[in-house]
């Protein structure tokens, strides 16, 4: 208790000494630099005197130095140094930090050690997940340890996060045992765990390793007909393993897939380009470049008080954090100084952005003072983690006006986005008439973006009138990207509960020549069912097999829900005769239902009929999807399978 009291009233003091927020931050910044700068210098007792200030080193200070050591060693060393005050007091993030820096350095055993007294409660209030101790394990490398911590997590919760198929799944990889990694696959799948972006990736990375880059890209192209989105590692894997290949047409072809996805290309994608250069093939890569780093961008966004109703909608944005994973680390060279060691000033974008949320004049003036460079990339980070859309728009309006910054399409559409999200529709109007105006072109994915989260702040108008008159700032639309346009639009109008304007955009979609997928209608059905209208489910059922798209298990599980719902057990089992004659089964949730309403209406034999055809097996990776709505397809998912298990069956006959 004594230890915690201290470890409060020193943060209060540490903040009392500082006129804002930003001046804090500022000040850690230059203690984690020196920091850093003493743990290069092979000099321990220089570090002596910058911890010995428990004022000023608070936890943060000494997670952020943690995690720049440029060593296991010197991280211990810190450590060591650390703990040889009697004012220091370890916290989570400052254990996280150590741990992580020993896994990445492969050093297991002093790894183990720190989780084995974590357990023993000699860091007091630290705990360690499931999750934590699986990725340290992993990256150390040790299967034996990561398989051991997998079980006892299972043994824990009835269901495990999809994080832990992924870290199983890319260990087996790593290791090179193929056919167990794609039974990780498999197994996630059956067991209800819906893949995300990182599963994809784990399973790009794998396959590119094994020199099955074409395989690779056939998943990277189904990826969208599932609504995952692909991230800049994926990206850079496919494009990395193309220039190798000396495969440029296929760098060009995804080149423009980040343009449409609207990726602002990273480190790494500018070394393979490099490569592409020293190839031979100068003048295409410069192309490419200059296509994906416009230098022509909106030059000023005046400034609006009036920044409309504030919204206050649940945040459920996902966000990928692999595409900052390569941008931020140290880079080290000889400087002017006697120790011969210069750094790259550390910036943390979070911290930052966090320092900046009120935007005082008094945390503006400390900022311009601050003389920070400001790139798109950094801008961009800042935006996204801003809380506020409206502080954010002043950030977004004061930058625009500082010295060598031009906004560009980068930064336009994150600020276009955020906006949407909190439902400043004047302001996305005004930020599309400035893109108009510059005759900039717009990423596909910011047009879908904004009209997605025009659902989340329920204004069905904005999506319509973005829907119409903003499209066509992205240049030409393919078809299935203009499908998935359309399925966006009618997630977002059942969202805002425009139930007859859903049916007249259905209308105007079939007519135009654009088929919904499947997920668009189970996600419609799925609604309309939810509601009542069992007539609209029977015409958008019927409309399904009008249009010749293949019904899956999860939009007869609608179908049957709907029907049983409405007390409907006739029509219901119906419905389970054609799901059998395509040789699919229902969940057990769906078949529960369907012999209970069967049950309820006097339908014995049929519900005896629905008991015995469920017995049977089939270990189709379909039949044992939950489905996942308006998203993800059992046939989609099943054919990233097949194209996942069958690059390493032949390797292994």
């Amino acid at each position: 208790m004594h230890f915690h009291l201290l470890k409060i009233l020193t943060r209060r003091y540490s903040r009392n000494l500082f006129p804002n927020k930003l001046s804090h931050y500022l000040h850690r910044a230059n203690l984690i630099d020196s920091i850093r700068l003493k743990l290069r210098t092979n000099t321990p007792n220089s570090l002596t005197p910058l911890v010995n200030d428990t004022h000023l080193l608070d936890s943060f200070v000494v997670t952020q130095a943690l995690r720049s050591a440029p060593s296991a060693d010197s991280a211990l060393l810190l450590n060591k140094v650390l703990e040889s005050n009697p004012g220091f007091v370890h916290t989570q993030n400052t254990v996280h930090a150590l741990a992580t820096v020993l896994a990445k350095s492969g050093r297991a055993g002093e790894l183990n050690y720190l989780i084995e007294a974590v357990h023993a409660g000699r860091f007091r209030n630290v705990r360690l997940s499931f999750m934590n101790i699986m990725s340290w394990q992993a990256a150390v490398g040790d299967l034996e340890a990561v398989l051991r911590t997998w079980e006892e997590y299972r043994s824990v919760e009835k269901r495990v996060c999809a994080e832990s198929y992924n870290v199983v799944m890319r260990v087996y990889a790593e290791l090179g045992k193929d056919c167990e990694a794609v039974q990780v696959f498999y197994r996630m799948v059956a067991e209800g765990a819906l893949p995300n972006c990182r599963t994809y990736t784990v399973m790009i990375k794998h396959m590119v390793k094994c020199g099955k880059l074409e395989a690779a890209m056939e998943v990277f192209k189904v990826l969208p007909f599932m609504r995952v989105k692909r991230s800049l590692r994926q990206y850079q894997v496919l494009v990395e393993a193309c220039v190798g290949e000396k495969q440029f047409e296929g760098v060009k072809a995804l080149l423009e897939e980040m343009r449409v996805d609207g990726m602002l290309p990273g480190r790494a994608m500018h070394l393979s380009l490099k490569r592409m250069q020293e190839a031979g093939f100068i003048e295409e890569s410069d192309e490419f470049l200059r296509e994906m780093l416009p230098n022509e961008g909106i030059k000023s966004i005046g400034y609006c008080d009036d920044c409309g109703d504030d919204d206050d909608d649940d945040d459920d944005e996902e966000r990928d954090e692999e595409e900052d994973a390569d941008d931020d680390d140290d880079r080290a060279g000889k400087g002017k100084e006697g120790i011969g060691v210069q750094l790259k000033p550390w910036l943390d974008p979070r911290s930052l952005t966090n320092a900046l949320q009120s935007w005082s004049p008094n945390e503006v003036s400390t900022l311009e003072e601050a003389n920070f460079v400001w790139t798109t990339r950094l801008v961009c980070k800042i935006l996204r983690n801003f809380k506020s859309a409206e502080t954010a728009w002043k950030f977004f309006c004061w930058v625009a006006c500082q010295p060598g910054f031009t906004h560009d399409i980068y930064t336009v559409q994150r600020m276009m986005t955020l906006l949407a999200r909190h439902g400043y529709a004047a302001l996305v109007d005004k930020l599309l008439s400035k893109v108009r105006m510059e005759q900039m072109r717009l990423p596909f994915s910011t047009i879908r973006l904004i009209i997605d989260f025009y659902g989340l702040s329920k204004n069905a108008d904005a999506a319509l009138k973005v829907f119409d008159n903003g499209r066509n700032l992205c240049g030409p639309i393919s078809d299935f990207n203009l499908m998935l346009l359309y399925s966006s639009l009618l997630r977002t109008l059942t969202k805002c509960g425009r139930d007859s304007d859903v049916m007249d955009v259905l209308e105007e979609m079939i007519l135009s020549g654009i088929c919904p997928d499947i997920q668009t209608f189970s996600g419609l059905m799925h609604h309309f069912a939810q509601n009542g209208d069992i007539k609209t489910v029977q015409k958008l059922f019927a409309m399904v097999r009008q249009s010749g798209v293949q019904p899956d298990a999860y939009i007869f599980k609608v179908l049957i829900q709907a029907y049983c719902k409405c007390e409907r057990a006739a029509l219901a089992y119906r419905a389970f005769e054609d799901l059998r004659n395509l040789n699919l089964l229902p969940n057990p949730a769906t078949k529960e239902l369907l012999v209970k309403s069967l049950w309820k209406e006097g339908k014995r034999r049929e519900a005896a009929a629905v008991e015995e055809s469920c017995e049977e097996t089939n270990d189709v990776l379909p039949l044992t999807l939950r489905g996942h709505i308006w998203m993800v397809s059992s046939t989609d998912l099943s054919k990233v399978f097949s194209i996942y298990s069958s690059s390493f069956i032949s390797a292994d006959e």
